[in-house]
């Protein structure tokens, strides 16, 4: 599914999203590499540094066949022609949880850092998941990087936490922090009359 693009401007420079772009082996290798240079920047998107695009290439294929082939939907922010941010809409894949929506793989471009890309991309993110229907964004997040503090700032609250979850290196655990937006409808004190 794609939906108009919506660009933002940040200091003279526009952000363009799309939501579920046809990928074509050209678009899957801007991704990949999108995907290693945050990774090897240091971003928390499923690698420790230093990794390759063959390493990452590994994790990719799967998940691009979840959008290909299944419910999963990409959101692409491009500034001019260059993919520089990315999330996924992972689908829960369980009807009970059909009215909430994973986002996995959140990205910026090292070196677009600095130009509000993050929160537009979460905004973005917020905006399409209102427009679908969904009544929550959960977010999950590698503990020691800040990005509580990123997410906190966009409304997001914690929920939980798993204790040492994820190892990135021996004797380095970090915790997996669990974070959750409510987009349900805040009533107003006038709707009960």
């Amino acid at each position: 599914m794609q939906v108009a693009p919506h660009p933002v401007r940040i200091a003279g420079v526009s952000l363009r999203f799309v939501l579920g772009p046809e990928l074509t082996p050209e678009l899957r290798e801007q991704i990949v590499t999108l995907w290693a240079d945050v990774s090897n920047a240091g971003g928390a998107v499923g690698f420790v540094p230093p990794v390759t695009a063959a390493d990452v290439r590994a994790l990719a294929e799967p998940t691009f066949a979840g959008i290909t082939d299944g419910p999963d939907r990409l959101l692409l922010g491009y500034e001019g022609d260059r993919p520089v941010a990315a999330l996924i809409f992972a689908d829960n894949r369980f009807a009970l949880k059909a009215h909430w929506c994973v986002l996995k793989r959140v990205m910026v471009h090292p070196d677009t850092q600095g130009k509000g890309y993050g929160s537009e991309l979460m905004r973005e993110a917020e905006r399409i998941g209102r427009e679908l229907g969904f009544e929550a964004l959960h977010v999950t997040l590698r503990d020691g990087l800040g990005l509580d503090s990123f997410y906190g700032r966009l409304g997001y609250q914690e929920i939980g936490r798993l204790p040492r979850a994820l190892r990135v290196a021996p004797g380095d655990d970090r915790d997996e922090v669990l974070m959750w937006l409510d987009l349900a409808p805040v009533a107003s004190p006038d709707s009960g009359r």
